[in-house]
């Protein structure tokens, strides 16, 4: 079969788009809990520190919801949900590789996200949230839920822009 007649996403780059997501799930879900790990041993919960004067603060709590506190005390159920979406996602790169670039980074901030967040749950019984917005009242978050924003916008991309795949882009 030659790369002309393969099937979506399984043309020259496949590999390589699957090999991103994979990769910056990977980069995610490290930096992710070693910010968790540095916010757990260096701010007291609750206390405030600055960190980008006028911006952005830092702020230790323990979320045992969802987004924005949904389903709280709930972190078990919400635990085996995060390992299913988690697994289910890693299914998906490896056995239907991304279309393109953007899906890829899509999965791959949706994968590490997911995962990042799933296994606070499980480790802890909560999301380890930190980073706070000053001039607007906003839910306190993490790198995780910043990867889930990241990968929503991706997809977002990825499925407003079908006119560079309908031209036969191979994008890796």
């Amino acid at each position: 079969m030659n790369a002309s007649s393969s099937s979506p996403g399984q043309g020259p780059g496949a590999n390589r788009r699957k090999l991103l997501a994979l990769l910056l799930a990977t980069l995610i879900l490290v930096v992710d809990q070693f910010s968790k790990a540095w916010a757990l041993g260096r701010l007291p919960a609750g206390a405030v520190h600055a960190f980008l004067p006028g911006l952005v603060q830092l702020r230790r709590v323990s979320n045992t919801g969802a987004a924005w506190s949904l389903f709280s005390g709930n972190p078990q159920v919400l635990g085996w949900i995060s390992l299913l979406v988690s697994l289910g996602l890693l299914l998906w790169i490896l056995r239907t590789p991304p279309t393109d670039r953007w899906q890829a980074l899509a999965l791959g901030f949706l994968l590490g996200g997911a995962a990042g967040n799933g296994l606070d749950r499980w480790r802890l019984g909560a999301v380890v949230d930190f980073l706070e917005f000053m001039p607007i009242s906003f839910p306190i978050f993490n790198i995780a839920d910043i990867a889930i924003n990241l990968a929503v916008a991706c997809f977002a991309i990825h499925l407003l822009a079908p006119q560079r795949r309908s031209r036969g882009s191979s994008n890796p």
